[in-house]
């Protein structure tokens, strides 16, 4: 136990730059989407030089003076000017610096797996903002010829108490991933993860449109919808304020407007919840 104790104490130190750079590092690639550093886990001379080494060294400092206060370091990169930058392309800054090194405009990204999740319940409004407690098995727990334990997913009841949960809350099943989250790069239980993957397939799509746990959280959002609307079209408008926090254009209206009437407004609202406008950080 002292050895674990002093082996804390020395990372920890004020003095070992290493600690404070690394952590700095970390939350900057959560907001920005790529580290000052790119090799997260390697700081050595294997790894990548960072691409603003002054700017690490003052977020450090900063989080050190702040005592380690992780959200302090949070907000001073989210209020920040290099942080509110449009995504918008520039061909001239683009001619320049094509991969955005230089951070003259901001990294256009989709939300990983477990913030897709969450967002789907929080805007449907069945979010669990419970904090703490065990993890939540969501999935049924059966046995195999072998006797070995599998995860089903697809027979669990997305209405089951803990199903509403945020994601940090899921169990792990490291050798059957959930199949949605699987989709949407989920990294795999079993290897480190320094990044996070960023794919777009059309798998994605299908397993964000087929899955019962979106397909049910669309029904509740159409549910709130329909109580707080009194008609059709302010439905879609009201949809579209929980969604993109924004009214929809003319033809938006009319078209999502058609299709709700064709299909239902909880169709309509999975559709929405499938698009890159509801998936991308932008």
């Amino acid at each position: 136990a002292a050895r674990r104790v002093a082996l804390a104490e020395w990372i920890a130190r004020d003095d070992n730059v290493l600690t404070w750079r690394s952590i700095a590092n970390r939350v900057w690639q959560y907001h920005i989407g790529r580290g000052l550093v790119t090799t997260p886990n390697d700081f050595g001379r294997m790894g990548a030089a960072p691409s603003h080494p002054e700017l690490l060294d003052w977020l450090a400092v900063s989080l050190r003076e702040s005592g380690g206060s992780l959200k302090s370091l949070h907000r001073l990169i989210v209020t920040s000017a290099t942080y509110r930058q449009s995504s918008q392309h520039v061909p001239e800054h683009a001619a320049i610096d094509g991969d955005n090194r230089l951070l003259w405009r901001m990294n256009r990204r989709r939300l990983d797996a477990e913030s897709v999740r969450d967002a789907i319940l929080h805007v449907a409004g069945t979010l669990d903002p419970t904090m703490g407690g065990p993890p939540v098995e969501q999935f049924v727990k059966g046995k195999t010829f072998n006797l070995r334990a599998e995860a089903d997913y697809a027979a669990y009841d997305p209405d089951s108490p803990g199903a509403t949960r945020r994601s940090i809350y899921r169990y792990l099943y490291r050798t059957m991933p959930d199949p949605l989250m699987d989709a949407l790069d989920c990294p795999d239980g079993t290897q480190l993860a320094p990044t996070r993957t960023e794919s777009l397939t059309a798998l994605q799509a299908l397993a964000v449109t087929n899955d019962p746990f979106v397909i049910r959280q669309a029904e509740r959002l159409a549910g709130r919808i329909t109580e707080a609307a009194p008609h059709d079209a302010a439905r879609i408008e009201l949809a579209y304020r929980r969604l993109f926090g924004r009214k929809p254009s003319g033809s938006e209206a009319e078209a999502v407007l058609d299709y709700a009437r064709h299909f239902g407004l909880a169709n309509a609202c999975r559709m929405l919840l499938n698009t890159n406008e509801f998936m991308f950080i932008d």
